[in-house]
């Protein structure tokens, strides 16, 4: 079978492996739709892994079960998350998800950019979930993605009534600025470097999309927003500007959800007395537990999330590096798709 092999974002080779063999308890998943992530492009992270099989955004066909799975069976339209908690362990019974052991040695094999992925049995039972008729297979591959925002929304307490900025408007803070706004948000405002993604979020109806180098940004929120600054603030760019400017822009009271992550190694400077004096949380996520990939499918399936419209390259597997070089650029290129059945 083919694959698409990372050695770095301007270096993606198609190879040829030997089709996956499974065991009991565990799948063969048909890839038909597996989108390119932002955590896909980032160097620091992938490069000393590499050679590596990317792709954890994935829709498909089961193709071959194991002996013993009856959650899914040959010809079954499903998604699949490749890491997925055990929810047993304390981490997990406190909605701690994203620090639970499982979860973090949990994937499936290769990986999402090859024509068949292996589903290990823990995938199977935790991480596999019906694809409904209404949806296609690249609607499908927004599931995980949207997971990991609806999970972080909850944790930043999110409710009805709130004020939401979203810094950086790439596909995560499209997803946020969407799910903002089908929560019942009374203000969605969209702050980014990039023109061309303010105009894509203004695409998408938020309220207020602003330049990040606006001097007059919190002036500007304010006016739009009775005066007040937002409850919540969204950090989907990883930056330390961006992370300090969401400091600087939060309502006290509030909170900032760091969904972008920085460097290891980057520091970040906090004024410990001014954050405990305005009450402000800061909170991060990672993954989307099994509820929060339910809760996704159900945003779809009912259209109060539009992802179709923020995909903007349709490519084969043959195509992988070309993929990887568009999502890079970033800018006007939103959400690259690879279908290996191309």
């Amino acid at each position: 079978m083919r694959v698409a092999v990372y050695f770095r974002n301007n270096d993606v080779r198609i190879e040829e492996r030997p089709r996956p063999a499974i065991g009991p308890g565990e799948a063969l998943l048909r890839v038909r739709a597996s989108g390119i992530c932002g955590s896909d492009l980032m160097e620091w992270y992938r490069v000393p892994k590499a050679p590596v099989v990317l792709g954890h955004e994935v829709a498909g066909v089961v193709e071959e079960v194991g002996a013993g799975v009856d959650e899914i069976r040959p010809g079954d339209r499903v998604v699949a998350t490749h890491h997925v908690p055990c929810g047993t362990c304390r981490y997990c019974r406190t909605d701690r998800h994203a620090v639970c052991p499982t979860l973090h040695r949990t994937t499936f094999e290769p990986g999402g950019f090859a024509e068949l992925v292996r589903l290990p049995p823990e995938n199977v039972r935790l991480g596999t979930f019906r694809l409904p008729d209404e949806l296609s297979f690249e609607q499908g591959s927004f599931v995980e993605p949207l997971a990991c925002v609806v999970r972080g929304q909850r944790l930043a307490g999110l409710r009805a009534g709130d004020a939401v900025a979203v810094i950086g408007s790439g596909v995560s803070g499209l997803l946020h600025l969407q799910l903002a706004r089908a929560s019942g948000a009374s203000c969605v405002i969209a702050i980014d470097v990039s023109q061309a993604r303010l105009d894509a979020a203004s695409r998408f109806g938020v309220d207020l999309a602003l330049r990040a180098d606006d001097p007059d940004l919190a002036t500007r929120i304010r006016a739009a927003n009775e005066g007040r600054l937002p409850e919540r603030v969204i950090v989907c760019a990883g930056v330390r500007s961006a992370l300090e400017q969401a400091l600087a822009l939060v309502d006290d009271g509030g909170s900032v959800l760091f969904f972008a992550p920085l460097a290891p190694g980057e520091m970040l400077a906090l004024h410990a007395w001014d954050i405990w004096r305005r009450g402000i949380t800061i909170v991060h996520t990672y993954a989307g537990p099994p509820d929060d990939m339910r809760a996704a499918l159900g945003l779809l399936a009912t259209g109060r999330i539009d992802v179709t419209s923020m995909i903007t390259d349709r490519l084969g597997l043959s195509e992988a590096a070309r993929g990887f070089q568009l999502a890079a650029l970033g800018d006007r290129t939103l959400k690259v798709v690879l279908d290996p059945s191309r």
